[in-house]
């Protein structure tokens, strides 16, 4: 089982030529200076932004294939991402945030908050159910964005620079804890990120542009 990209990836002005193959455990870290694409090649995966030409596919689906006119929205491809930016709804509690896209999904409240707690317990937020977004610290808030995305057991899970807007602190907390995170999760990671130690701590494989 993998993930594979091989074409052409842009927005606007911009492309560039793309490849990169993954299995499902491993976690691939995309580093390269600013304006290179990194994040482009993230949303395109994600469904974001279509391909300029080639395929994409996880495991045996394709996702998006111009010359086939192939593509599968976003909302229905088995990917969660988690941002720089967290997004958390400020006007729900940590438990309504990561239960959100399980509800969006048709799974009930019972169920889906019982899957919410094990995936706050999992990034060690086991007691903060209650607490509103404003309540947490910037790296709390970043592992209720992890939570969110776990819960829904995605094939894929994109990682967007997830420590660049914490705390030096935070960063390190989350950065010793996201190994025994992502040890357990059975399918592909693709992680973007500026810093070496990230590549070090978490990849297993490395694409520079």
């Amino acid at each position: 089982m993998s993930l594979q990209l091989h074409g052409a990836v842009g927005r606007g002005a911009f492309h560039r030529d793309a490849s990169l193959s993954v299995n499902d455990g491993d976690v691939l870290a995309i580093t390269g200076p600013n304006g290179s694409g990194k994040s482009t090649i993230l949303h395109t995966i994600a469904g974001l932004v279509s391909l300029l030409h080639g395929t994409l596919k996880c495991n045996d689906d394709i996702w998006d294939a111009p010359a086939n006119q192939m593509f599968i929205q976003s909302e229905k491809r088995s990917c969660a991402v988690v941002f720089q930016d967290v997004r958390l709804f400020p006007h729900m509690n940590v438990i309504s945030n990561v239960a959100y896209g399980l509800r969006a999904h048709g799974v009930n409240k019972q169920q889906a908050h019982a899957q919410s707690l094990e995936a706050l317990s999992q990034v060690g937020l086991h007691s903060f159910e209650f607490r509103a977004p404003h309540e947490l610290s910037g790296g709390e808030q970043q592992r209720v964005a992890l939570a969110r995305a776990l819960v829904l057991k995605p094939q894929v899970l994109l990682l967007d620079e997830p420590f660049a807007a914490i705390d030096t602190g935070s960063r390190i907390a989350l950065r010793r804890l996201m190994p025994e995170v992502l040890a357990t999760f059975p399918g592909v990671t693709v992680l973007v990120s500026h810093d070496p130690a990230d590549v070090e701590s978490l990849a297993n494989s490395h694409l520079a542009l």
